[in-house]
């Protein structure tokens, strides 16, 4: 076997706490540890920053403006502790916002810290806009490779990013690891691009 044949392949996953198809799309990843050999990186992106000077419906934006905060947060950590802090404390935030329907407020961020072990202070960097450059970096280093007009979950496998995979419910399993390998074989093709049909049915977080 060649060297190149052994290579574990690498997914950038970028992420915003607050967005429901990300965090599917992140809970197949974790499934896609257990069953294919494949490393992970997680990093950050904002849909509030994404959408900030775009021409959006006034409920949207009413919605993403909270979103700043989990964000800032997650950064901030980042900052203080390393990049293998993002997935715990997203984990945390996400199971709060998407399966406990918490809003996206102080007791949120506060009760997500406490259960990644993180130090309660970090709460008060929900209100820090100095923050808000090394967000749009994060967002810029993953965003700025797929192009416009998309959002989160956005993955970059062995350097070719895409928007998605968009899913509605979590793949688990071997069919995990059948939907990473169909990932795979796309980015392998530089003149890949899309493939898209109409989502019906509800989300399922289970």
């Amino acid at each position: 076997m060649t060297a190149a044949a052994e290579t574990t392949p690498t997914a950038d996953f970028w992420f915003d706490p607050l967005c429901p198809f990300a965090w599917i799309s992140s809970r197949w990843i974790l499934e896609v540890e257990q069953v294919r050999d494949i490393t992970v990186k997680w990093h950050v992106m904002s849909l509030s920053y994404l959408n900030k000077d775009k021409d959006i419906p006034d409920e949207y934006r009413a919605m993403l403006e909270p979103g700043w905060g989990p964000v800032r947060v997650l950064i901030a950590a980042q900052r203080q502790h390393g990049d293998d802090v993002l997935l715990p404390l997203y984990t945390a935030m996400g199971t709060r916002i998407h399966h406990e329907k918490a809003a996206l407020d102080r007791a949120m961020i506060a009760a997500s810290l406490a259960e990644a072990g993180l130090e309660p202070e970090l709460v008060d960097t929900m209100d820090d806009s100095s923050l808000d450059e090394a967000v749009a970096k994060s967002h810029h280093e993953g965003m700025d490779q797929v192009g416009d007009d998309v959002g989160t979950p956005t993955i970059a496998i062995e350097g070719t990013a895409f928007f998605g995979p968009v899913l509605s419910a979590i793949p688990r399993g071997e069919e995990a690891g059948q939907l990473w390998d169909g990932c795979l074989a796309v980015a392998k093709v530089p003149y890949f691009y899309e493939l898209k049909r109409s989502r019906t049915g509800d989300l399922d977080f289970s």
